[in-house]
């Protein structure tokens, strides 16, 4: 089935003038065709809802969306890769039918390091097992170990089926702790130990252990060394897409494809979304005013808006316990995107070539602990470090539609740069970014910067004004697990008629779709 959304790279226009829109009646208006308010619109008009989404944006997808940044080529600015996507929404939505194709990365993660050894960490356990009884002969048994408590706990908090504390109201801690059944370990992993903790208990080989670190701190305001940032590791390691437990992989056509199939599911069913039409508030109960100043009403509003902007939005209306719990959220965003165009695949100093097992799964730019220390305090302090962390992603490498013949994409998800910086703004040091960018990989790579024919920079600042994401935080607000389970904000908020449906709930951050998902039976069990 071809996509309609996908046909527009989600511009999909309006579906009426908005002063018909305003005249019709609706059950529910979402605010944001981000990924979980597509899904969200999706379940509620499939029962029946009369539902209107309106975006801000001439592009619907959000942060998951695709654009064309050179020519020729088609990349989604931010989310990369697939993962934590709910296999219960991919089936409910029909996303097969759809269309929906992925690549499962099983070449895992590739890291390669300065003194010439590289490791290459296959997600089959066997293949994995015997690269590093080659790497780090020592480990094997602590490798084993180290998986096994994450397999436990992805088990126990995530089975398949019904029983995954995914789906629905976020479990409290004493049902977590039941279900951990005194794994002290998985009790370790899920609220306490860093990512170095969790490294070096498990790990002797320092290569090894760094090889991992930046596993705990995706997206995350915190240095591998900080308390909770294991759990990190552990929810990025949770999914079951395609009966594939903790498997990533790439998108055909692009991670922007799940965000167009769910407005097709959404528009199928009879929901109404609106692109380029801006919200400049929400009356708890009576609906939205848009940017002009018009009303559309309807009883109910989604917000799928971070919750800094609903705050925003809601101004008086929002509840002052609520407002106090919003502002508390941590929500500053630390993290570089580059989105760059090549002539060929990496070429890496210890590995070499340009067309190899690991160029289609995912590459780490490492970082060693000393450097991640202060790359980390030097952020903090509104400067670059002296080197970014790296993780690089290819999706030409499995899917050759997205860029012409003979050239290749490459996804730079990078860590730390600050929001602010102490001396200078995105605009004027954007070109410093860039250089350390690629300084960082030319330490590993020989054909860096000589392969790039161009490239984007997304700063934190960027990601905020060009996806609406306060901040620029890619999970609406940390992931720690002080911020996790029953401790993230639920779809119900306590101004009547209101609720969210954003990265900022349960289950959190990444392309899931869960979060829609609950938002959509949170309102359809309280409106029965």
């Amino acid at each position: 089935m071809n996509s309609p959304t996908a046909a527009v790279l989600g511009e999909i226009g309006l579906p009426a003038p908005v002063r018909e829109l305003a005249s019709r009646p609706w059950d529910a208006i979402i605010v944001g065709a981000g990924h979980n308010g597509l899904a969200c619109a999706a379940y509620l008009a499939r029962a029946q809802k009369r539902v209107l989404v309106l975006e801000s944006r001439s592009r619907v997808g959000g942060a998951c969306t695709i654009e064309r940044p050179f020519p020729g080529v088609r990349m989604s600015p931010c989310a990369y890769l697939a993962g934590l996507l709910h296999p219960l929404v991919v089936s409910e939505l029909n996303l097969p039918e759809r269309g929906f194709e992925w690549t499962p990365a099983v070449n895992g993660l590739f890291v390669p390091f300065l003194e010439g050894s590289s490791v290459q960490l296959w997600d089959d356990d066997t293949e994995c097992e015997a690269e590093i009884r080659k790497f780090a002969p020592g480990d094997v048994e602590g490798w084993r170990a180290m998986s096994d408590v994450l397999r436990r706990l992805r088990d126990a908090l995530r089975p398949s089926g019904e029983r995954d504390l995914w789906i629905g109201d976020a479990p409290t801690k004493e049902q977590l702790e039941e279900r951990l059944g005194g794994d002290e370990e998985g009790r370790g992993l899920l609220f306490d130990w860093s990512m170095a903790e969790f490294v070096e208990r498990y790990l002797r080989d320092e290569r090894l252990q760094v090889a991992y670190l930046g596993q705990g701190v995706i997206g995350t305001n915190a240095s591998p060394f900080d308390p909770g940032t294991a759990s990190i590791r552990f929810h990025h390691a949770s999914g079951r897409l395609g009966g594939m437990p903790g498997m990533w992989g790439y998108v055909k056509g692009g991670m922007g494809m799940v965000s167009f199939y769910f407005c097709d599911a959404a528009r199928e069913a009879g929901a109404a979304i609106a692109a380029g039409v801006a919200v400049e508030k929400i009356i708890p109960e009576e609906g939205v005013i848009l940017e002009d100043g018009g009303l559309i009403a309807a009883p109910i509003v989604i917000s799928n808006a971070d919750p800094r902007r609903t705050l925003q939005m809601l101004g008086h209306a929002a509840d002052p316990a609520w407002r106090k719990r919003i502002e508390e959220i941590p929500i500053e965003g630390c993290t570089v995107k580059l989105n760059v165009l090549l002539s060929e695949l990496p070429n890496f100093i210890a590995r070499s070539g340009t067309d190899q097992p690991h160029h289609y799964g995912q590459i780490n730019i490492p970082l060693t602990k000393a450097e991640w220390k202060s790359g980390f305090a030097r952020a903090r302090a509104g400067e670059l470090p002296e080197h970014l962390w790296c993780e690089l992603y290819f999706q030409s490498a499995h899917d050759s539609t997205v860029a012409p013949h003979g050239q290749h994409t490459m996804s730079v998800f990078a860590q730390y740069v600050p929001y602010k910086f102490a001396s200078g703004t995105w605009d004027s040091r954007r070109e410093e970014v860039r250089k350390l960018a690629l300084s960082s990989l030319a330490r590993f790579c020989s054909n860096i910067p000589s392969a790039v024919i161009d490239l984007q920079v997304l700063g934190p600042p960027d990601i905020e004004q060009k996806v609406g994401l306060t901040g620029g935080h890619i999970f609406q607000g940390e992931c720690l697990p002080l911020y996790m389970w029953s401790n993230r904000l639920s779809a119900r908020t306590p101004m009547p008629g209101v609720y969210l449906c954003g990265a900022c709930t349960h289950p959190g951050g990444s392309v899931i779709g869960m979060n829609g998902r609950n938002a959509a039976m949170a309102v359809l069990r309280d409106t029965v």
